[in-house]
C-alpha cells in the first residue's frame, strides 16, 4: 500500500469494500463446492424459513388477540349516566347464547329500540323488523345444515365486517317480536365503544370470550412446537460439513486472515440459502397481511385486517430470521475447536452405555402405562409414577432404537457375507459400528412424538365431563331432550309449543325436598308416560324401582340430588302447560319420542323462537357439558397442527444431519464402485444410515407415545385419533424416504465422479 493510499480514507474504504466482496464471493464458491454443500444449503434455507414462520406466527397470535379485543371494545355497550338516563336515545340489550350440534356456543344478542334514534351496534346499518335476525356470514355457512337462516325468524341481512371480531366469528343479532322493555332483564344502552362514553365492564359485548384460551397458551405452543425445532435445525445446519470448514478456517488464519475476514467468508457461504429462505418467508408473511388465510385442519381464518396494523413487525420477522441464521453460522465457524489440535486419529466410540439404557426402556414403558395402577387414585405418588415412567422412556427410547438398529446391522452383515452381497455387508458393519450416532439421530424425533401425544392427551383430560356427555349422547341420542324456555312464557305459548312439537310427548319433572329426602315427580299424559315405560295411574303413585328406560335413567342420574324418590302423576296437556310455563326452581320440561328415535333439535329450536319471546335452550341431558368441552377439542387441533409441523422439522433436522455424515464418508466409499462392480452399495448404505433409523423412530416412537398417553386419555375425551397416529408416523416416513432418495443420488454421483488418485 503506497503512502498516498494510506493517506486517503476514501481509497481505504474502497479497498475494504472490494476485499469484503471478494471474501463473500469466496464463501459462495466454497459453499457450492463443499462435499455436503447441497445438504447445508437446504438445511440453512429451511432453518431460515422455519424461523421466519415461527417469528411471524408469534406476531400473528398477538395481532389476532389485540385486534379481536379492539373490535370487541368497539362494540361494547355503553350505559347512560344517571343525569342523561331519561333524555338519551337508548337501545334495549340482552345477551344470550346458542350452539350448533357438536360445536362451541356463540352469542345471540337480543336488541330493540327503546326511544329516540336508538343506537345500533357496529356491523348493522339498519334496524331489523320485529321478529327478524341478522347473522354473521360464518354462522350462516356453519349452520346451513340446521337451517340457521330461519331459526330466529326471517333473515334481515348479515353482520358487516367491522361488527365482527374476526371473519370466522359466530354471532347473531335478534330483534324480538315483543319489545324487551316488557320483561326488564335487559340493559339500557346509549352507544357502543369508547367513543360513545364510558364503557361499562358489566355489559357483555356479545362474544365467545369466555370460551377462548388465553394468548400465552398459543404463544407457548408456537415457541415450543415451532421455535425449538427451528433452533435445532439451525444448529445442525450451522455445523453441517464442519470438518472441511474447520480446515479452511485454520488455513485462512495461517495466512493472516482476521476474524472479520473469516466471518465474511462464512456469511458468503450461508448468504444465498438464508436469503432464499428469507424471501420465501417474506412472501408467506405478505400473503397473510394482504389476504385472509384459512389455516388447514383447524379451519380457522386468519384475518388480514388484524395483521395490517402490525405489518411492520410482521415484515421484520424474515429479516430477523436472516440475522439470527447468519449470526449463528458465523459464531459456529469462529468458535475455537479444542479438538482440532493434534494429529492423532480419534477412534470411534463403541457407546457401551447404550445397551444398558436400552434394557431399561421396556421397564420405563411398563412403569408409565401400568405403574400408576399400583397407587391409590388422586394421590401424588400415582402422578409421580406416571411422570417418572414418561421421563425414563424419553431418556431410554433413543438408546433402545439405536441398539435394535445396531443388532439389525450385525444380522445384515452376516447375511451380506453369507450371500456375497458387498453393499449389505458394508451397510451392516457401518450401522453396528456407530450406535451412538443413531441414538443422536432418533432422539429428537422420538422425544417430540412423546411430548406431542402427551400435550394432546392432557387437552382431552381437561374435558372429562365432555367425555361423559358424549358417552351419554351415544347411548340415548336425542330421543329425549330438555327444554329450557328463556324469558317469561305464557301458558298459551307453552301449550302451542307442545302442540306443534310433532312426534314428541312432554313430561314435566319437578324436584322437591321432603325433609332429608328428595322427591322427583314425573307429570305427563298416558302417551308420554307409556313412552318412558312408566305406569299411567289415576292418582299419584310412587315407583319402587328405577325405570328401565335408558333415557329416563340418564335423566334421573343427572339430577342434583342423588337417588330421589320417584313419583308418577297423570296430567293432561293443558294442565302440564300451565305448570311448565312459569319458571320454577327444580322444574324441567322434557320431550321424548314414543318410538325411541331422535328428535329434530334444529326444528324444535326454530319452533321455540316462533312461540317463545327469546326461544329456548334445547339439548339432550348433559349435552351442555359437551358444548363446554369443545374449546379443548379445538385447542387439541392447534396442538396437533403445530406438533406435526414441529415433528416434520425435527425429522428433517435429524435426516439432514445423518445425510451430511453419510456424505462426508461418501468419498471413502467411492472406490467400492470399482470393487463391487455396481452402485447398489451406496443405496443400501444410505438406507441403513438415513432411512432405517428415522423410519424406526417414527413408527416405534408413535406407538410408544400413544401407549404412554393412554392412561391420561382414559380419564377424559381422547383427541388421539387414528388419523393423528397415522399422520404422525406418515410425516416421519415421508421425510425419511425423501432424504434417503436424495442421499442415495448424491452418493452415486460422487462415486461416478471418482477417479483413482492414489487413494
Amino acid at each position: 500500500m503506497t503512502a498516498a493510499t494510506r493517506a486517503n480514507p476514501v481509497t481505504r474504504v474502497g479497498d475494504g469494500l472490494a476485499l469484503a466482496r471478494r471474501l463473500l464471493a469466496i464463501g459462495r464458491v466454497a459453499g457450492r463446492r463443499a462435499e455436503a454443500g447441497g445438504v447445508r444449503f437446504t438445511a440453512l434455507l429451511l432453518a431460515t424459513l422455519t424461523l421466519a414462520l415461527g417469528l411471524g406466527s408469534l406476531v400473528a397470535v398477538h395481532a389476532v388477540y389485540a385486534g379481536k379485543e379492539e373490535r370487541r371494545a368497539a362494540r361494547t355497550p355503553v350505559a347512560p349516566d344517571e343525569a342523561l338516563k331519561e333524555t338519551s336515545d337508548a337501545t334495549a340489550w340482552l345477551v344470550g347464547s346458542d350452539s350448533l350440534d357438536g360445536e362451541r356456543r356463540f352469542s345471540v344478542v337480543y336488541l330493540s329500540p327503546l326511544k329516540g334514534d336508538a343506537p345500533l351496534p357496529p356491523g348493522l346499518d339498519r334496524w331489523p323488523a320485529p321478529g327478524e335476525a341478522v347473522l354473521s356470514p360464518a354462522l350462516r355457512r356453519a349452520g346451513a345444515g340446521e337451517d340457521i337462516d330461519h331459526r330466529y325468524g326471517p333473515l334481515a341481512g348479515t353482520i358487516g365486517e367491522r361488527g365482527l371480531d374476526e371473519p370466522s366469528e359466530w354471532l347473531a343479532y335478534v330483534r324480538p317480536r315483543d319489545p324487551l322493555d316488557a320483561e326488564r332483564p335487559h340493559a339500557v344502552v346509549t352507544g357502543f365503544g369508547p367513543a360513545a362514553g364510558r364503557v361499562s365492564g358489566s355489559l357483555e359485548p356479545g362474544s365467545g370470550r369466555m370460551d377462548e384460551k388465553p394468548e400465552w397458551m398459543f404463544q407457548a405452543a408456537v415457541l415450543g412446537m415451532l421455535g425449538l425445532p427451528a433452533v435445532a435445525l439451525l444448529v445442525v445446519a450451522a455445523r453441517t460439513g464442519a470438518h472441511a470448514r474447520d480446515r479452511r478456517t485454520a488455513l485462512v488464519a495461517a495466512l493472516g486472515g482476521r476474524r472479520r475476514d473469516r466471518a465474511l467468508i462464512a456469511s458468503g457461504e450461508a448468504g444465498p440459502p438464508a436469503l432464499l429462505g428469507t424471501g420465501v418467508g417474506a412472501v408467506a408473511v405478505a400473503v397473510a397481511v394482504l389476504y385472509d388465510v384459512r389455516i388447514p385442519y383447524t379451519e380457522y381464518v386468519l384475518s388480514s385486517a388484524h395483521l395490517r396494523p402490525y405489518g411492520w413487525a410482521a415484515a421484520l420477522t424474515p429479516l430477523a430470521a436472516l440475522l439470527v441464521v447468519l449470526t449463528a453460522v458465523v459464531l459456529a465457524d469462529l468458535a475455537p475447536r479444542g479438538s482440532a489440535s493434534g494429529t492423532r486419529p480419534r477412534g470411534a466410540s463403541r457407546s457401551t452405555w447404550l445397551p444398558r439404557l436400552a434394557v431399561l426402556c421396556p421397564l420405563m414403558i411398563v412403569l408409565a402405562v401400568w405403574g400408576p395402577e399400583f397407587f391409590p387414585p388422586d394421590t401424588p405418588t400415582r402422578t409421580l409414577a406416571s411422570w417418572a415412567g414418561i421421563a425414563g422412556t424419553i431418556l431410554t427410547l433413543p438408546a433402545a432404537i439405536a441398539t435394535v438398529t445396531a443388532k439389525a446391522g450385525n444380522l445384515l452383515a452376516r447375511q451380506g457375507r453369507k450371500h456375497d452381497l458387498p453393499g449389505t455387508l458394508i451397510a451392516g458393519r457401518r450401522t453396528s459400528a456407530h450406535p451412538g450416532g443413531t441414538a443422536r439421530l432418533v432422539s429428537g424425533v422420538s422425544i417430540a412424538l412423546i411430548l406431542l401425544m402427551q400435550a394432546i392427551a392432557w387437552q382431552g383430560l381437561f374435558g372429562a365431563q365432555a367425555t361423559e356427555a358424549r358417552q351419554t349422547l351415544d347411548r340415548i341420542g336425542h330421543g329425549m331432550v330438555v327444554v329450557g324456555a328463556r324469558g317469561e312464557v305464557s301458558a298459551s305459548a307453552m301449550a302451542a309449543f307442545l302442540t306443534r312439537a310433532e312426534g314428541a310427548e312432554a313430561v314435566l319433572t319437578t324436584l322437591q325436598r321432603d325433609g332429608r329426602d328428595t322427591r322427583m315427580t314425573l307429570d305427563g299424559d298416558c302417551a308420554a308416560l307409556t313412552a318412558l315405560g312408566l305406569p299411567c295411574p289415576a292418582r299419584e303413585r310412587r315407583l319402587d324401582a328405577l325405570p328401565t328406560d335408558p333415557r329416563l335413567r340418564e335423566l334421573v342420574r343427572r339430577t342434583p340430588r342423588p337417588d330421589p324418590k320417584l313419583l308418577v302423576r297423570r296430567t293432561d296437556t293443558r294442565t302440564l302447560a300451565e305448570r311448565a310455563a312459569p319458571y320454577a326452581a327444580g322444574a324441567t320440561l322434557v320431550l321424548v319420542r314414543p318410538d325411541g328415535r331422535s328428535l329434530s333439535v334444529p326444528a324444535l329450536k326454530r319452533l321455540s323462537y316462533e312461540v317463545f319471546p327469546r326461544g329456548a335452550a334445547i339439548r339432550a341431558p348433559g349435552e351442555d357439558q359437551l358444548t363446554a368441552g369443545v374449546p379443548n377439542r379445538d385447542q387439541g387441533r392447534w396442538s396437533a397442527l403445530f406438533g406435526m409441523f414441529g415433528i416434520a422439522v425435527l425429522a428433517t433436522t435429524a435426516g439432514l444431519g445423518a445425510m451430511a455424515e453419510f456424505l462426508r464418508q461418501g468419498r471413502a466409499l467411492a472406490p467400492l464402485s470399482v470393487l463391487t462392480g455396481g452402485l447398489r452399495v451406496f443405496r443400501t448404505s444410505a438406507a441403513w444410515s438415513v432411512l432405517a433409523p428415522l423410519a424406526l423412530a417414527g413408527s416405534a416412537g408413535t406407538a410408544v407415545a400413544t401407549a404412554l398417553a393412554a392412561p391420561v386419555s382414559a380419564g377424559g375425551e381422547s383427541y388421539i385419533t387414528g388419523g393423528l397416529i397415522v399422520s404422525a408416523t406418515g410425516v416421519v416416513l415421508v421425510v425419511s424416504v425423501l432424504l434417503w432418495t436424495w442421499a442415495s443420488r448424491v452418493a452415486v454421483r460422487q462415486a461416478r465422479e471418482w477417479r483413482p488418485s492414489g487413494d
